[in-house]
């Protein structure tokens, strides 16, 4: 057996014969505008296109939500894959061949475990599916799925099955199937368990099974209802080299195409909740496992989604499951909301009784959670003082969990005009006291004002964003002198940083590295500017024109030096000697003769 081979040029070498174009345009309508193509982010809903697509470079950006990458990124993202599956498919699709190396014997003994658990899952499932449509010992199963409005269709969807109770078939019902390999993959799963004296057992018995499957469709584990008497009500298959149930979401890999086409994610808490919305025409919904949502989870979601709405019961457990998750989606910077059911209902009942309008008027009006959160404490504590040094006090984790500077000072001032605080006091009650040593090993950070840049400094930046390979050019003409104190000064030095790395440097690579804030928002505005409406922008990046904005930076260092002397000669004259007064001279005249053969030029913001 043998294992791709993953070196680092190998990425390069497909990436080269691809076409970024092609593989994102399967996906995104693309226009071309320019060198570039655009397009409606398939990441985040817009109405204006902001997806900008570099044949050229082999590379794309949004605009909007700063998605960017090469192809691989694209496929990894779009498509849920991890590098090596994004790569192998690129490789595919080009009949390009990967070069492969032998595994060791401890990585195929691995994949030969791995594979037999996949290939006996995918057996349970058949055998427990068969049972569940032919068995007279599922009669109870079929008339519970009947009650419960689950049609056939929808039991073939989400491929149900039925583990028959030991009382009519037995404790080894399903081993009685498997082969010896096989069974031995089934303890590693987690369908049979040992026993202290040998011999296996069922894990799964009067239970109605949900097979849980991977983004590629692979069945990983099971999850199941028990029919008649019994504790847990809920099992779930034990965690395996196949299954993390901190991963994975029941329902994803069915109703991931509608979440995707809505860009909105149903959350509920019950596997059954969530086959009956599907049923009752509420397609975009998933279910957790059982267990508290997780990190993973959400970033499982966030690839399909723009926002997670958490449905969930309005007892006591489902407020608490909400408020728990809030952090999590601030830290993931994922928008969630939620909706609570009225009392003695979940989302079962609720949609059964009440129907799809009603349900979908609740979603309507979903709250976003840190919303929710704050209005639940001002209801549990009050506006009392002591009511808000409480609710300060439960804020902090929230607000903690920000995961911007930009996001925290909007949730402080969010925050504190409703507890009736000032902004300042909140961080300031918020924020853990440092350390000394911490304080001490701070970055100092520019705390001056930046100089609004001019017209002509806008032009003079705008040349740099766009055309970064002029800025060695640029620079040697004087350029940072010219943008001193300004904006553009901070993005000329985060560029010179850039091309100080080997291999060019795109536009979009600037915006990658600069924070939320000013900054990042000009640089923005140049490059879907330079998308949209490139005969808006006066620089072109042909050799005229960056003659021309030399010319101007030649011009300006110049003046600079002609001001300079005639300073120092109306300040220094006595102190000096003949000869340097002489020497003063001569240069200003050299740089008026220089300045009156440029301004007889056309330069780019020549007025």
């Amino acid at each position: 057996m043998a294992r791709t081979i993953f070196d680092n040029e190998l990425p390069a070498r497909i990436k080269e014969q691809a076409d970024i174009t092609q593989i994102i345009g399967e996906c995104v309508e693309l226009k071309r505008a320019g060198v570039r193509f655009l397009g409606r982010c398939p990441f985040h809903n817009e109405k204006t296109p902001s997806f900008s697509v570099h044949p050229g470079q082999q590379f794309f950006y949004c605009f909007g939500c700063g998605a960017s990458g090469d192809v691989f990124d694209f496929l990894m993202k779009y498509h849920n894959l991890d590098f090596p599956a994004a790569m192998k498919e690129v490789a595919r699709r080009y009949n390009i061949e990967l070069p492969e190396r032998p595994q060791s014997p401890q990585e195929q003994e691995k994949n030969r475990r791995r594979k037999l658990m996949y290939g006996v899952n995918e057996k349970a499932a058949a055998i427990f599916q068969q049972t569940l449509r032919k068995s007279a010992q599922a009669a109870d199963a079929r008339q519970y799925l009947e009650k419960r409005q689950i049609p056939l269709d929808m039991q073939v969807n989400f491929g149900l099955g039925y583990a028959p109770s030991p009382d009519t078939a037995g404790w080894d019902f399903l081993s009685k199937q498997l082969g010896k390999e096989e069974c031995q993959a089934a303890i590693d799963v987690g369908l049979l368990v040992k026993k202290e004296k040998g011999g296996t057992y069922d894990r799964f018995r009067d239970r109605v099974l949900f097979p849980i499957y991977d983004q590629r469709g692979r069945v990983i584990g099971f999850g199941g209802r028990i029919i008649g008497e019994g504790q847990p009500k809920y099992m779930n298959s034990p965690e395996s080299l196949v299954f993390n149930k901190s991963a994975s979401l029941l329902g994803l890999y069915q109703q991931g195409d509608e979440i995707r086409r809505r860009k909105q994610a149903i959350l509920v808490e019950g596997n059954f909740d969530l086959v009956s919305l599907v049923v009752h025409g509420c397609p975009n919904v998933v279910a957790p496992l059982g267990t508290a949502l997780t990190v993973q989870q959400l970033k499982l979601l966030k690839s399909y989604a723009e926002e997670c709405v958490l449905l969930f019961d309005g007892d006591a457990a489902g407020v608490k499951a909400a408020m728990r998750s809030v952090p999590l989606f601030l830290s993931e910077q994922f928008a969630g909301k939620v909706a609570l059911l009225p009392k003695n209902h979940d989302p079962d009942t609720f949609v059964r009784e009440e129907g799809l309008d009603a349900l979908n008027a609740l979603l309507d009006q979903a709250m976003p959670l840190p919303e929710f959160t704050l209005k639940l404490l001002v209801e549990e504590h009050g506006l009392t003082l002591d009511g808000k040094n409480r609710i300060i006090a439960e804020l902090q984790p929230l607000i903690k969990a920000a995961s911007s500077s930009l996001q925290r000072s909007l949730m402080l001032s969010h925050f504190s005009e409703t507890i009736g605080i000032s902004a300042g006091e909140l961080g300031a009650a918020v924020r853990p006291a440092a350390s000394p040593a911490a304080a001490k090993s701070r970055p100092q950070v520019r705390t001056e004002q930046l100089t609004p840049l001019t017209s002509s400094q806008k032009r003079l930046v705008t040349q740099m964003v766009l055309y970064p390979g002029t800025l060695p050019q640029l620079k040697q003409a004087g350029l940072r002198a010219c943008l001193s104190g300004t904006i553009g000064e901070v993005l000329f030095l985060q560029l010179l940083a850039l091309l100080e790395q080997p291999g060019d440097v795109e536009p979009e690579e600037l915006l990658n590295k600069l924070p939320q804030g000013g900054e990042r928002a000009f640089v923005s505005d140049i490059l879907l500017s330079s998308s949209s409406d490139s005969a808006a922008l006066s620089c072109q990046g042909t050799e005229g024109e960056l003659r021309e904005i030399l010319d101007y930076l030649e011009k300006e260092t110049l003046e600079q030096r002609e001001r300079e002397l005639n300073r120092l000669l109306n300040d220094q004259a006595l102190a000096m000697s003949i000869e340097e007064q002489q020497g003063c001279g001569i240069e200003i005249a050299e740089i008026r003769k220089r300045l009156q053969d440029l301004r007889c030029r056309k330069t780019f913001c020549a007025e």
